[in-house]
């Protein structure tokens, strides 16, 4: 009712206005207002019954979204479709199944629910797109890989037929900062292991420099340390394999 530019609760309230009283926030939309960072869209995803079209005239991008009598009738009376069934749904809209897994480990990773809940949620959902490498990746995920490449790092340790590390340990610093750990082994020798995979963003200076101070304490505590850039786990898996093989001592 005004002629300035909307805002996003406001751009979301009209988008649910053109697709009818039982329309809701759905897929990706719905991630953002439960507080997911870093995959916002411009269009507004949006949830109604089958049938449903959107009235003419909608002054916003929508992507309308149906369903039948399933479980993403199940939400709060806000609405907003749930968080793990958005989830679910925003996975089920990527062409590959690398994305999809990526979302669910970033909701994961950003504490705003549990894997236990992603898988619920899939297993209410048997005819979802990727099913399989999400039901997968929640596995994954609730032993403790929080990102994408940790994903892919677990996934071709288990290929390669390498001892399952443990994941996202904690380890206190002498300053009692409290680190979180990718990977860790113990080998037959007693000493410890570790691998760092790390993403684009161990690439900014401040993170880099942390990087290696870290990696300092890692090895003045008598730890091997191997670090590996994400891009190298998924296009150069035989050189992650063979360096892994030496430091762990297996065959």
């Amino acid at each position: 009712m005004h002629n300035g530019p909307l805002s996003r609760d406001q751009r979301w309230k009209v988008a649910r206005i053109h697709a009818g009283p039982q329309a809701l926030l759905a897929a990706f939309t719905a991630a953002e207002a439960y507080g997911l960072r870093g995959w916002e869209r411009d269009v507004v995803h949006v949830l109604a019954p089958g049938g449903t079209r959107l009235r003419t005239g909608c002054p916003v991008p929508v992507r309308l979204h149906l369903h039948g009598k399933t479980e993403d009738e199940k939400h709060p009376a806000r609405g907003v479709q749930s968080l793990p069934a958005a989830l679910v749904r925003a996975a089920a809209t990527f062409d590959s199944p690398r994305p999809a897994c990526a979302i669910l480990a970033a909701g994961v990773q950003q504490r705003l629910l549990t894997p236990n809940a992603l898988s619920t949620s899939l297993e209410n959902a048997p005819r979802t797109r990727h099913r399989a490498a999400l039901l997968a990746a929640c596995d994954d995920i609730a032993q403790g890989a929080q990102a994408l490449s940790e994903i892919d790092f677990v996934r071709l340790c288990r290929r390669a037929g390498l001892p399952p590390p443990q994941q996202q340990c904690v380890r206190r610093e002498p300053s009692g900062r409290r680190r979180y750990l990718d990977a860790t082994w113990r080998r037959r020798d007693g000493l410890l292991v570790i691998v760092e995979v790390d993403g684009a963003l161990h690439l900014t200076a401040k993170r880099w420099w942390d990087d290696q101070i870290r990696q300092n304490e890692l090895a003045l505590a008598d730890a091997l340390v191997l670090r590996f850039p994400s891009v190298v786990v998924r296009t150069q898996p035989d050189l992650v394999v063979d360096q892994l093989r030496r430091a762990l001592l297996v065959p």
